[in-house]
């Protein structure tokens, strides 16, 4: 286990829209390049599914449900070598409304 002390920061998204959520991903990938650090990424992480079965009728046909099922796809960037300007850049991103981001 090598110890090279290079900082890494890593910023994980999430939202329902997939489409939304790549161009979020290129433009903090541009924004970073930008500053010269290291990016490596997008990384796609698995995409959590939650199904719902509701009942069609309330009082018979127990047997006929309706299902009900919500995507969240994930993504991971990590940012080698970041500089004040980097996470500076990164403060001062626009992140649309459907988009979670979280920072380590």
């Amino acid at each position: 286990m090598g110890s090279d002390n290079t900082l890494t920061i890593r910023v994980r998204l999430e939202a329902f829209d997939v489409k939304i959520l790549d161009t979020t991903v290129r433009h903090i990938v541009e924004a970073v390049k930008k500053s010269g650090a290291v990016v490596s990424g997008p990384i796609m992480l698995p995409t959590k599914r939650k199904v719902w079965a509701v009942n069609r009728s309330p009082h018979v046909y127990k047997t006929s449900q309706e299902h009900f099922e919500m995507r969240i796809h994930r993504r991971l960037l990590v940012i080698a070598n970041p500089n004040q300007e980097t996470i500076e850049l990164l403060k001062g991103l626009q992140i649309p409304a459907g988009v979670s981001v979280s920072l380590k």
